[in-house]
């Protein structure tokens, strides 16, 4: 067998030629597979498939995608999948919020107004809105893989160039080109949606995007609590004349670009775009179909659903980039504390991704398991509602260890809304599922810009207030969700229709492989595709 890309395929006598395989993977016994890989614990794959057999048990009718998640498992497609979906994320995270903890020393250096910093915040988020959009069509179209690894490269170039920075203007426009690894989450999402089976997809998602997300807490005490002295230690030993502080935090960013930069190569050379292999050589070779960016945005956008979700999300999501930016500044001068301390604070709200969205998306699954869809919709109205009422609390505590007391249960629900959330995402409409989740992602960053602009105009804890005030309210519409299938919150089920050309049945594939091999003695495809040999009397599956 010729080799996969970035591994080694399972070497086998079987021949796609040589037997005709059952519907769903579902009907295929261990005793039917041959004998490694009973030895291996191997599943079989689709006949389309780049892959002989996974290490993950799937389900042939939703392609080929997972009905598991071994956490510790990197075999590939799946879980190396995973795996790279939130160390992207996670990268990028670290690379968009490396600044945030030093926007004081910022501020001090280039003799900035609040009003300038809260600018730079902005546009900092406003660049996430059109390339989330832009990122979820290139996913349906592309796969995540490449856009995945095209974001990361873009924003880890900008951020080594943060200590170029010396007005106003050039932060703002730098923390907009930086912005653009916000679609980085948008890819994710896609990657986990497409490599799990919908009746998990809100745990994997919840789980990637969570400790995705976590970069942002630990941008707080990497760069803020460690780089940041660590390199003010080093010109001070070195004697320099200049501010240290200023040399220090003109510095410290050139690490996160540096990792996003280098491990955009990994992504790229060791990953796959889904369970069958890769969009571009499956679309070579008729196995997908590619359509129009415009009717892709079309169809997304005609559904209500898209368009409450993406409010709703810009509620948590928007809620936990405002309160990022916020944080470091809100406790350093509410409560006079050194730069140092306030990050490792404001850190401890990131921090909650590493539990806090995985446990939302579970117990949307769990509701799902027990009431259905309206299980997962009375969910998200809970997380919401909390999430809101808790923002309120953390806006009225005085004390510094209420206030993080508060901090810490508000993001617990901010990060289980999300992972609910996204729970919700695979079920609107499953072939259209990287442009839902751009429109959806880019509605949190959307929301983001508008808290940021409140943040910009009032005091912080009045901001907060509003900002609390505005989540319960939109928690409301989880009554408005009704997806095509399911139920809603009060209302039965409703009609099933299809947006899109829905994929190719199990007959239609055998028709379809047919006619490609009619006229072929023998056909071998590259070595990212099985081999397919047609022989006489054969029943080419």
């Amino acid at each position: 067998e010729a080799p996969v890309e970035g591994g080694t395929r399972f070497e086998s006598t079987l021949r796609v030629g040589d037997i005709v395989r059952p519907e769903h993977q579902s009907h295929i016994h261990y005793s039917q597979l041959p004998p490694h890989f009973q030895e291996q614990q191997m599943h079989l794959a689709s006949w389309d498939s780049k892959f002989e057999a996974y290490a993950c048990r799937v389900d042939q009718s939703q392609e080929d995608s997972s009905v598991e998640i071994p956490l510790f498992s990197m075999a590939r497609p799946h879980m190396r999948a995973f795996h790279f979906a939130w160390l992207t994320f996670f990268f990028a995270f670290l690379a968009w919020f490396s600044i945030t903890p030093l926007l004081s020393e910022v501020q001090n250096s280039l003799n900035l107004t609040k009003e300038q910093i809260w600018t730079s915040s902005i546009f900092g988020v406003a660049g996430a809105v059109i390339s989330r959009c832009l990122s979820g069509v290139f996913c349906d179209m592309y796969g995540a893989r490449l856009i995945s690894a095209a974001a990361l490269f873009i924003c880890g170039i900008p951020t080594m160039c943060t200590g170029l920075v010396n007005t106003s203007i050039g932060l703002s426009i730098l923390r907009l080109m930086i912005g653009i690894a916000g679609s980085t989450f948008v890819t994710c999402q896609y990657w986990t949606s497409t490599m799990f089976t919908r009746e998990v997809a809100g745990t994997a998602n919840a789980l990637a995007a969570g400790w995705g997300n976590l970069g942002g807490g630990i941008a707080q005490v990497l760069v803020g609590s460690m780089l940041f002295p660590f390199f003010k230690w080093i010109y001070i030993s070195a004697g320099t004349t200049m501010d240290p502080a200023e040399l220090s935090w003109r510095t410290c960013c050139i690490i996160p670009g540096l990792v996003c930069t280098v491990f955009t190569f990994f992504v790229i050379r060791y990953s796959d775009d889904c369970p069958k292999g890769n969009y571009c050589k499956r679309q070579k070779l008729g196995l997908m179909q590619n359509q129009s960016p415009m009717k892709y945005f079309k169809s997304a956008l005609s559904d209500h659903n898209t368009w409450i979700m993406a409010i709703q999300y810009g509620c948590c999501f928007g809620v936990e980039l405002t309160t990022t930016n916020a944080a470091a500044l809100y406790f350093k001068e509410e409560f006079e504390l050194s730069t140092e301390v306030s990050a490792a604070i404001a850190s401890s709200f990131g921090w909650m991704n590493l539990f806090a969205r995985g446990l939302g998306g579970f117990l949307s699954d769990v509701s799902n398991v027990y009431s259905g869809m309206r299980g997962r919709l009375i969910w998200q109205l809970v997380c919401f509602a909390l999430e809101g009422i808790f923002v309120i609390v953390f806006s009225r505590v005085r004390s510094l260890a209420g206030a993080v007391t508060a901090l810490m249960t508000f993001s617990l629900f901010v990060q289980g809304a999300e992972g609910s959330t996204f729970g919700i995402v695979p079920y609107l409409n499953p072939g259209l599922t990287g442009t839902i989740a751009g429109i959806i992602g880019a509605g949190g960053n959307a929301g983001a810009v508008i808290f940021s602009i409140l943040f910009r105009q009032l005091g912080y804890r009045e901001a907060f207030f509003w900002m609390g005030a505005a989540t319960i309210a939109i928690s409301t519409l989880s009554c408005l969700v009704w997806i095509r299938g399911y139920q809603g919150l009060f209302l039965r089920r409703r009609l099933l229709s299809h947006d899109v050309k829905p994929p190719m049945s199990f007959e239609e594939s055998q028709a379809a492989q047919l006619s490609r091999t009619q006229n072929l003695d023998q056909t071998y495809l590259n070595d990212d595709v099985k081999a397919v040999v047609k022989r006489p009397g054969s029943v080419v599956e």
